[in-house]
């Protein structure tokens, strides 16, 4: 006789919401996550953000099939009395199951393959150019090429960190590796830790850290609060300081984003010597000191401290055209505060995301991350399956009434700019506290 089946309600799953006592539902059982998060893939990050609550949509974005086999000896015993499941999430997941049929996040096209020969061709032009080449425009072209280069790079990092790109978890690592630390100096034990964050709470002022920019930049009036940052930890205090940076950030935005992989750079070497648990630490290490190694070594062959400077420049401006793209990605799209909910994946991901419209030909140069929405919904979908899918998340967008936007690269850089200068233009009212502030986003800021 099969044994009577006990519930607890969400409420009741609600206070097991801290890093001693964490569970989770999926798909309505109950688990017990409190050890697991310890040694988790993904980090804890993810588990604490959404600790407490039904994940399932998440669950089923970011795990493959052959993960439902170990929440067995996770699970409680206990079932959730009051689930259910919206008319949307029941689409997404029909949409996710139909995907998954047709082959779709196991056909990567040997995209990986040809991204990491590109890249290792333009870095033996690079290292031809500064060592064999006299011509101040040769150093200039390899400076650039090397920005190039670090785009590309930066790209494999983010699918090998999705998904598996090469033949074998091991081979998988160690593309991380190489086109991470390696090849940008930026570790990819960072990337991880700080990307699912964001992925999980997308456009959370307090949650997701992508948009954790004071006193630098502010997306929201919201900001000027002083909120407390939940993932790292810490206030972000909105002093003069901050006000009269983000009085002028719709101006600085550009010039910023040219040098933004000094703050990588930086958060990588806080990350790895900190006392925060680190997945691989000392590879981390290793392979981010081969960045510190061939780099400086590259650019002391030049002949003179300014064409160094100008190099070092012209890499870093090129790579800017990422760091630009990430943040029209979502900068001008919809924020909240708060932690991220379970039940409402689809319509956080839809609201805090803002696609990249461009030719085909295109999608090398955007890593496929212009489809920005579709690549947050089916995070482990390799980049060259995001065009196809795009037609079909765009009608589920219209059928359940929720934003899809694609715009131009000009418009989006037009709507980036005018919510830094909607911002900017309070944080220079002096005279105006606040909670008038909030007001005046409210009625006048886009999302």
């Amino acid at each position: 006789m099969e044994a009577e089946k006990k519930y607890i309600t969400a409420e009741e799953l609600r206070t097991h919401n801290k890093a001693e006592d964490l569970w989770i539902s999926i798909q309505g059982k109950v688990y017990d996550v409190t050890e697991w998060a310890k040694q988790h893939p993904g980090g804890d990050v993810p588990l604490l953000n959404l600790a407490g609550q039904d994940v399932t949509d998440a669950f089923i974005a970011y795990h493959p099939g052959t993960a439902w086999q170990y929440l067995d000896k996770l699970f409680t015993g206990y079932y959730l009395q009051d689930f259910k499941v919206s008319e949307i999430s029941k689409d997404y997941r029909r949409l996710y199951i139909e995907f998954a049929k047709q082959g779709m996040f196991e056909k990567k096209q040997h995209v990986a393959s040809c991204a990491l020969t590109c890249v290792a061709l333009m870095f033996v032009v690079v290292v031809y150019g500064v060592l064999c080449c006299e011509s101040v425009w040769a150093h200039l072209g390899s400076g650039m090429l090397l920005g190039f280069l670090w785009i590309q790079s930066a790209y494999v990092g983010h699918d090998s960190g999705h998904y598996q790109v090469m033949t074998s978890p091991k081979f998988n690592k160690i593309a991380q590796l190489i086109s991470g630390n390696c090849l940008t100096g930026i570790s990819i034990a960072w990337w991880k830790w700080t990307h699912n964050a964001h992925h999980i709470a997308c456009n959370s002022l307090d949650y997701d850290p992508d948009l954790q920019h004071i006193p630098v930049f502010a997306v929201s009036t919201r900001l000027f609060n002083s909120i407390t940052s939940v993932f790292y930890g810490r206030k972000l205090d909105f002093d003069p300081v901050a006000r009269f940076l983000v009085s002028y950030q719709h101006w600085t935005f550009y010039p910023v984003m040219c040098v933004a992989r000094v703050n990588l750079y930086l958060q990588t070497l806080l990350l790895l010597f900190s006392k925060r648990k680190v997945p691989d630490r000392a590879l981390n290490i290793m392979g981010t000191l081969v960045f510190w190694t061939w780099f400086p070594l590259l650019v002391s062959y030049l002949p003179n401290w300014p064409e160094r400077v100008m190099f070092v420049m012209a890499s870093f401006t090129v790579t800017a055209i990422q760091h630009i793209q990430f943040c029209l990605n979502h900068f001008a799209a919809n924020v909240y505060l708060g932690p991220p909910k379970g039940n409402d994946w689809f319509e956080k991901q839809t609201s805090g995301t803002l696609d990249i419209a461009c030719s085909s030909w295109m999608d090398w140069f955007h890593g496929g991350l212009q489809f920005q929405l579709e690549h947050h919904l089916f995070p482990r979908l390799p980049r060259c399956q995001l065009r196809k899918i795009s037609p079909v998340v765009r009608d589920l967008c219209k059928k359940h009434n929720m934003p899809y936007r694609s715009l131009s690269f000009f418009e989006a850089n037009v709507w980036t700019i005018r919510t830094l200068r909607g911002a900017a233009l309070q944080a220079r009212d002096l005279t105006n506290p606040v909670p008038k502030n909030l007001i005046w986003e409210a009625l006048n800021t886009h999302g």
